[in-house]
This record gives C-alpha cells, structure tokens and sequence, in this order.
C-alpha cells in the first residue's frame, strides 16, 4: 500500500511547493558575511528556494540512467554558472527562466527532450544562486561555493540513491506522473515570476 502512495505523495509535494522569492538565509538572518556564515549560506540556500531544491531531487529520475561522472559534470557546470553569475550578474528574467527549468526537467523525464539539455538548465540554477553574495568579499564567496557543492552533491546523492532503492517499481505512468508534476509546478512557478 505504501508503495501505491509514494508517488501521490511525491506529486502532492510538487504540488504544494511554492515559488523561490528572497530565500537566501544571509538576508533573512541579517548577518554579516564571513567564511563561516558563507558557508552556512551556502550549504542552506539550495534546500531553501523550492525551485531550485525540486530541480535537484528531480534530477535523480534522469540521472537512474547515468554515471555518476554525469551528477560530477552537473554540479562543476553549476559552480561554472555561480562564478558567471559573479562575473556578469543581474542577468534579466534569471528567476523566470530557473522555474522554467523545471517544465523542461519534466520534459526531459518524460523522454520529449535530451537529457543534454539539462547541463545549461543547471548553469542556469548556478548563475541564480550567485545573485545573492555579489558584492562579499573573496573569502566569503569561497566558503559559500564550497558550501553550494557540498549541498547539492548531497542532495544529488540522496535523491538518486533513494529513488534507485524504489526504481523497480517506477514503471512508465509513474515517471510521465512526475514529470507531469515537475511541468505543472514549473508552469504555475514561472506564471508567478511573471506577475509578481
């Protein structure tokens, strides 16, 4: 029976998730930064922005099908993407276009799209994370990227290890489900970031 709900659970979550707005834990804890806080905000900001957290959990249903260089490669072009982002920032429609990774993610879960295309979406999600420490000083912005890919590759990890204890029973309606769900939050993300 548990089996059975798992997957309405997981689209119920999808479901209920909200858009990503000021999430970072630097602005709403008001501290100053330094290697430690960097570090902290770095480890907190992926789990904290829905969008950002559902694209990496969700990378787990492509990434059943790949090595694990693959989930390597992701998370160097992601911390390519945040040093970009520090380089070239305020990228106009950035939020808009990280919830429409996700209606891309779906996509590609669900076999319409290559799986390539999800390396620029991950840049992408890097360039927006790096919004938020412009301006720090080096040492901050070092322990902070040291955070984000401590997070996300555990977030990686987890995701794809749990959902390869469960794959057996992920047949092709239950995958199209979720990928229907990760298109559906995407839309109704990408609806908000346009109106809001």
């Amino acid at each position: 029976m548990f089996q059975r709900l798992m997957p309405a659970g997981a689209v119920l979550a999808l479901l209920m998730a909200g858009p990503a707005l000021a999430h970072h834990p630097m602005q709403a804890m008001h501290l100053e930064p330094n290697a430690l806080t960097g570090l902290i905000s770095g480890l907190a900001h992926p789990l904290l922005g829905p969008d950002h957290l559902l694209f990496l959990l969700a990378l787990a249903l492509v990434g059943l099908q790949r090595s694990a260089r693959w989930m390597v490669a992701l998370l160097a072009v992601g911390l390519g993407g945040t040093a970009l982002g520090l380089v070239l920032p305020a990228w106009p429609a950035a939020e808009l276009l990280v919830s429409l990774t996700l209606v891309l993610e779906g996509l590609v879960v669900c076999r319409r799209l290559p799986q390539l295309l999800l390396v620029p979406a991950f840049a992408l999600h890097g360039y927006a994370l790096s919004s938020s420490v412009i301006g720090w000083e080096a040492t901050p912005i070092s322990t902070y990227l040291l955070g984000l890919l401590i997070s996300q590759a555990l977030l990686l990890l987890v995701s794809l290890v749990g959902l390869r204890q469960v794959s057996a029973r992920l047949d092709g309606s239950v995958r199209n489900l979720l990928a229907g769900a990760l298109i559906g939050v995407g839309a109704a993300f990408s609806w908000t970031a346009l109106v809001g």
